[in-house]
C-alpha cells in the first residue's frame, strides 16, 4: 500500500493518476479527510497501516506574485517545511521508505562556459544571456544535485516559498531511507494555477528567460521508476533534459495555439531570473525523461487537439 499526501494538489492528482495506471494500491490522503499535520495521528496509522512506501506531494504557494498576508506565510511554513520534517521522524520510526517533492527554485541561474571554466551567472533574464544562449547554448550547464542551494532564507533577496522549500531539504536530507524530488515550473495540459504554461496564458504576457521545465506526468513517472527499480535513496533534479527560453515556449504557444503572450525582455542583475537543472543523474540510473522540447511540442498539440485554443487549458486529462 502506498500513501500519498497532498493527493488532491496538482502535483499529488498526477502520482495519483500514474499509480493507479501502475495497478499499484494506493491511499489518497488529504488534510480535509485526514489530519496528517499531527504527529500521534500519523504514527499510529503508519503502524496501523504499514504503508509500502508514502509519497509527499503536500505543497502551498500562491498562484500570483503579490504580498502575503501572515497566515498565508505560517500555512506555507508548516506545510512546506515543518511537516516534511515530522514525516521523516514517523518514516524513520516505522521504517518506511519515502519520497519528498521539492522544488528546483531553490536555485537560480546556471554555469556558463567562459574561457572553459564555468562562472556562476545569477541573471537569466538579461539581453547579453539570452543572446549568448541563443548563439551558443552549449555554453550553459545546470546546476547539479551536489551543488549547494543558492536560494534560501541565507540569501537576503531569497522569496519565501523558496526558503521553505530549501528549509525542508536541509532538514531531511539523508535522514531514513527518503527521496527528495526536484521538479521545475511543472507543466501539463491541465486548467490548473500552478500549472506553469496555463499560467504564462491567463497573464497573457511573460518575462524572458532561461529555464529548466518538468512535463508534470514524465515527472512523475520518473519519480516512481526510481523507486520501483530501487535506486539509492538520494537527491535527484527531475526535469525534462535541455533548457529553454520562456520567450520560445510563448512563440510555440502562438504558433500551435494561436494564443497570444506579450514577451518582456532585458532583466537587470537584480532581477535573478532563471534556473537550469541538470538532470544527468537521474538518467544515469536508467530512467528515462523526453528532451524538454518534445515535451512541451506533445503537450500544446494535445491542448489543440481537443479543442481549447479558443477558450484556453479547460482542464484536459
Amino acid at each position: 500500500m502506498i500513501l500519498v499526501l497532498g493527493a488532491s494538489g496538482f502535483i499529488g492528482r498526477a502520482f495519483v493518476s500514474e499509480l493507479r495506471r501502475r495497478g499499484h494500491p494506493f491511499i489518497p490522503l488529504t488534510k480535509r479527510a485526514f489530519d496528517y499535520t499531527r504527529f500521534d495521528f500519523l504514527f499510529d496509522y503508519f503502524r496501523t497501516m504499514r504503508p509500502a512506501f508514502l509519497v509527499n506531494a503536500a505543497n502551498y504557494e500562491l498562484p500570483a506574485r503579490r504580498p502575503m498576508e501572515e497566515a498565508e506565510r505560517q500555512k506555507m511554513m508548516a506545510v512546506n517545511a515543518i511537516l516534511p520534517q515530522m514525516l521523516a521522524r514517523v518514516c524513520l520510526m516505522t521504517k518506511t521508505p519515502w519520497g519528498h517533492v521539492s522544488s528546483g527554485s531553490v536555485y537560480c541561474g546556471a554555469k556558463v562556459l567562459e574561457d572553459g571554466q564555468p562562472a556562476f551567472h545569477l541573471d537569466l533574464g538579461g539581453l547579453e544571456m539570452l543572446e549568448l544562449f541563443a548563439a551558443q547554448p552549449d555554453k550553459f550547464h545546470g546546476f547539479t544535485e551536489i551543488d549547494e542551494a543558492n536560494v534560501s532564507f541565507r540569501n537576503p533577496s531569497c522569496d519565501f516559498y523558496s526558503g521553505t522549500k530549501a528549509l525542508a531539504e536541509e532538514a531531511i536530507r539523508n535522514i531514513g531511507q527518503s527521496y527528495i524530488w526536484r521538479l521545475r515550473l511543472p507543466f501539463n495540459e491541465d486548467e490548473d494555477p500552478c500549472n506553469w504554461i496555463w499560467r504564462m496564458q491567463r497573464d497573457g504576457e511573460t518575462q524572458d528567460s532561461i529555464q529548466s521545465f518538468s512535463h508534470l506526468e514524465d515527472c512523475v513517472k520518473a519519480c516512481l521508476d526510481l523507486w520501483e527499480m530501487q535506486a539509492p535513496f538520494e537527491t535527484y533534479n527531475v526535469t525534462n533534459p535541455g533548457a529553454i527560453t520562456t520567450g520560445r515556449v510563448a512563440r510555440e504557444m502562438h504558433r500551435v495555439l494561436r494564443v497570444p503572450v506579450r514577451v518582456r525582455t532585458g532583466g537587470n542583475g537584480a532581477s535573478q531570473l532563471g534556473c537550469i537543472l541538470d538532470s544527468g543523474k537521474l538518467l544515469r540510473t536508467g530512467v528515462k525523461l523526453r528532451p524538454m522540447e518534445k515535451a512541451l511540442e506533445d503537450c500544446l498539440n494535445r491542448v489543440r487537439a481537443v479543442g481549447q485554443a479558443v477558450h484556453g487549458f479547460k482542464g484536459a486529462t
